[in-house]
């Protein structure tokens, strides 16, 4: 676990919050650490970016090359979640259309960025080199495929792919059967 920060490390970057448990890769990029939220058994894998305001629950795993963008609106990620490589997150984008001017070195008042929460429930896993725009709610249990383009907000538990994502079907919710034998394992440990 040398490629991730120790404890230290970790406090010395200056996170508004974090949990227990957590692993940060050394080549994982943070910016407006202040801004950023972390739970308990994080793991966040190598090359990722995490910018703006972010908070992640419990039992989350960002994999390598994935890019979370929160601006000032923030992106929220539910426990048990999970962020497969190259997925890219965004709270907030610029205007396409042609009625602004884009990119950062551009000043404010020529810009009309688009900027809206990102919310992801608990359970939900996004597939490789998926995007997320902003103002999507990905609702508990929803599942997405690999290459997924994730423009609208999805049903519970459903499954859903494609440019632009849509629904293929519905997705089994053993997990929450599961993630209740899991605390029932831990609070039995915590009692011996």
């Amino acid at each position: 676990m040398d490629s991730f920060y120790n404890k230290e490390e970790l406090a010395s970057i200056g996170l508004k919050q974090v949990g227990v448990n957590v692993f940060i890769s050394r080549n994982a990029q943070i910016y407006s650490a202040e801004k950023i939220v972390l739970g308990d058994n994080v793991r966040i894998d190598d090359f990722c970016i995490l910018s703006g305001a972010i908070t992640i629950g419990n039992y989350v795993h960002i994999a390598a090359y994935s890019a979370i963008y929160g601006g000032t609106e923030g992106v929220y990620i539910d426990s048990f979640s999970n962020i497969s490589s190259r997925v890219t997150i965004y709270a907030i984008s610029d205007d396409f259309s042609g009625n602004s001017m884009t990119n950062p070195m551009i000043p404010e008042k020529y810009k009309k960025l688009q900027k809206s929460k990102v919310v992801i429930g608990k359970h939900v896993i996004i597939g490789s080199t998926s995007v997320v725009l902003p103002g999507v709610k990905l609702n508990e249990g929803s599942a997405f495929g690999s290459f997924s383009f994730i423009n609208h907000s999805t049903a519970p538990w459903s499954m859903n792919v494609g440019i632009p994502c849509k629904k293929i079907g519905e997705r089994k919710k053993d997990i929450l059967k599961l993630e209740q034998q899991f605390w029932e394992g831990k609070n039995s440990k915590a009692v011996m």
